[in-house]
């Protein structure tokens, strides 16, 4: 789902490969497979780890889509690459969502329930856009509804949703799924023709980023 399709108002949205040789035949470039960013991103990932980042948004259909795929991924990703997940908010309507995606992470529930979120969304037909539907729905799920309401309005849960916003605006964000790469690149299934390809353009990338500079 592309940025400028909400800009307009319109409702539609936006395993590790060996290294050497096989990177050459890919051809990978760099303004047309992924953006080098002008000004890296700081991380705090510490000394010997690379960083990839998935930004998404859980009512966006092609979020939904990938992210069996992506979370295959991530369970087969190398000891050194710490993966996050940032949502994304191209309008103020989905700040909702953002406080969801990171309730969860504080109460330790992620593992078991941001999948269900997409399956809410993308099959139930629960838009989970408010507020009080993501309060309803998180205590059908069997979760404490007032400690996630304390959780949302907490003061880490809202620090976190202000430095997804910057995140998205370093990366240049440009529509979701996407992906930023050890905090100097940018890709997504539009400039690398899908996101499975968008995953192998990263792979390369986190290898380039390994290289010594």
């Amino acid at each position: 789902m592309k940025r400028r399709s909400f800009a307009t108002g319109l409702a539609a949205c936006s395993s590790w490969l060996v290294q050497g040789a096989a990177w050459a035949q890919q051809a990978f470039r760099a303004g047309k497979d992924f953006l080098p960013l002008d000004r890296p991103v700081p991380s705090d990932v510490g000394a010997g780890k690379v960083e990839l980042i998935e930004f998404f948004w859980y009512s966006c259909p092609h979020c939904n889509a990938f992210e069996p795929t992506f979370a295959q991924w991530v369970k087969n990703a190398p000891k050194d690459v710490v993966v996050r997940r940032v949502p994304v908010a191209f309008r103020d309507d989905f700040a909702p969502q953002q406080r969801l995606y990171y309730t969860l992470e504080a109460m330790g529930l992620l593992d078991t329930l941001h999948a269900k979120v997409f399956h809410a969304v993308h099959v139930e037909r629960l838009p989970l856009n408010t507020d009080a539907l993501i309060q309803s729905w998180v205590e059908k799920q069997g979760v404490d509804g007032k400690k996630f309401a304390e959780t949302a309005r907490s003061f880490g849960v809202a620090s976190k949703v202000k430095r997804a916003v910057q995140l998205q605006n370093e990366f240049r964000v440009e529509g979701v799924p996407s992906l930023g790469i050890a905090g100097r690149y940018y890709t997504d299934g539009s400039l690398a023709g899908s996101m499975e390809r968008a995953l192998k353009v990263a792979e390369y990338l986190l290898a380039q980023a390994r290289q010594p500079r």
